[in-house]
């Protein structure tokens, strides 16, 4: 059921009902909550498949380098997590109003990249407050869905503008 679920938001079905995770599954409707208390119980699933193929995407060691360096590939990084988490996260941001646990998984997920910009550029600590905050917001999943989604742009010209974007900033904290 958790690939079921899986699968269909995979495809783009962002609210799912428990009818079609049991169709998918080839199981009757009854079969769903009999495995799962509830639709955030099959959430908490999903999540946590997503999360070990998302991991590896946001974990690894930032370059040393430059700057410049670390700001580019920062932006390489953000590209290739926000493009398979995608059809997850927005699916999870439709119905984050009526679960608790997408809400919280939400500001996990920001917290989570706060923190790893920080890491990528430690000189956030001693940059003016309106640069490390457009930083954040340029860097993160909403702006990228934005790119994709609202502005229709290929991931390529996405991530081009996403990163004149950083650079745009960094040269700000010279």
């Amino acid at each position: 059921m958790v690939e079921a679920l899986f699968e269909l938001v995979g495809e783009d079905v962002l609210r799912p009902t428990a009818q079609q995770v049991a169709a998918r599954a080839g199981v009757g409707i009854r079969s769903v909550f009999r495995h799962f208390e509830d639709m955030d119980t099959l959430y908490a699933e999903m999540d946590a498949r997503l999360r070990s193929e998302a991991d590896p995407l946001l974990r690894g060691a930032p370059p040393a380098g430059t700057i410049e360096l670390r700001g580019r590939a920062l932006v390489a990084q953000r590209t290739a997590l926000f493009e398979r988490i995608a059809p997850y996260k927005r699916s999870g941001n439709l119905q984050r109003g009526s679960s608790r646990y997408l809400q919280t998984t939400h500001q996990g997920l920001v917290r989570e990249l706060r923190v790893d910009l920080r890491r990528w550029l430690p000189e956030l600590a001693e940059a003016p407050q309106g640069i490390a905050d457009a930083l954040e917001l340029v860097t993160s999943f909403e702006a990228w869905d934005r790119l994709r989604v609202e502005q229709r742009l290929s991931a390529s010209r996405a991530r081009a503008a996403l990163e004149g974007s950083v650079l745009a900033l960094l040269r700000g904290l010279r």
